[in-house]
């Protein structure tokens, strides 16, 4: 039995429609039980139970303070443990993002789950396509970004939910393996041209000014000047063949994913 854990997500319910449509019956789980999940809560260790469960796909609890994440983490690999779950599936973040504000409770939790007693699969994934798009704005009639000239090696939800659903479904095949699940780079210029605009390229120092007014939690201002500066300066750009591998197929273009995701431009 498989299952997926925060399916409220968008990560979390696309990877649970992947399995249905590969003929999996999963189980999905989140944190308030809606949509017929079971409620499995990680800031509620009493409400996490993976009894019955052979392949858990852990898809990572963000959205917080480093210290909260970690405890979120701990408490689901501890409880895997404990209920004995035979494989473990993460939704970690690429290699290259390190250099990432947030990197640190998945790294954290990779090292965990090397001293856990649990098979496991690490899923490095790169960042979205979408998430890519909704970071450019509208100037008037042209995009406008701190991305700069830099490109991000971006991959769409889907790609990332289906590579989860493939290793989910043969855990045996991906025992103690990494992925760098990344696809080609692309720029915010680029963006750009697909949406028929012009694009032009602020500074950081102009997006941290911006941010202050945004109603954003204390945490995600640091977050976003982090991917900001990474991709302009070269450090997200970096592809590799992991995804297509697993996938048996090329990535998708996620030129046109991206610029579906640019906010609708206010008149």
């Amino acid at each position: 039995m498989i299952l997926v854990t925060g399916t409220t997500g968008q990560l979390g319910s696309a990877i649970l429609d992947a399995l249905t449509a590969r003929g999996a019956a999963p189980l999905a789980s989140n944190r308030s039980g809606r949509a017929d999940a079971r409620r499995i809560d990680f800031d509620d260790p009493g409400s996490v139970s993976f009894l019955g469960i052979d392949t858990l796909v852990l898809v990572s609890a963000g959205e917080a303070e480093d210290d909260v994440v970690i405890a979120r983490h701990e408490t689901a690999i501890a409880a895997a443990e404990r209920d004995g779950v035979r494989h473990l599936v993460y939704t970690s973040l690429t290699t290259a993002g390190d250099h990432l504000a947030f990197a640190l409770a998945h790294r954290w939790t990779e090292r965990r789950l090397e001293r856990s007693r649990l098979s496991w699969t690490v899923l490095r994934n790169g960042l979205y396509a979408e998430l890519f798009g909704s970071l450019l704005e509208w100037s008037g009639g042209s995009l406008r970004s701190a991305f700069g000239d830099g490109a991000l090696a971006a991959v769409t939800r889907a790609d990332l939910a289906e590579a989860a659903a493939v290793v989910a479904m043969t855990p045996g095949d991906h025992v103690g393996r990494r992925y760098d699940l990344v696809g080609d780079p692309i720029t915010a210029g680029q963006v750009a041209d697909h949406l028929g605009v012009g694009f032009h390229s602020t500074s950081l120092a102009e997006r941290r000014e911006a941010l202050k007014h945004v109603p954003l939690k204390p945490f995600q201002p640091p977050m976003l000047l982090s991917i900001f500066s990474a991709v302009r300066h070269g450090f997200l750009a970096g592809t590799g063949d992991d995804l297509r591998d697993l996938l048996g197929r090329e990535p998708a273009d996620t030129v046109p994913v991206a610029a579906a995701s640019v906010a609708v431009p206010t008149p």
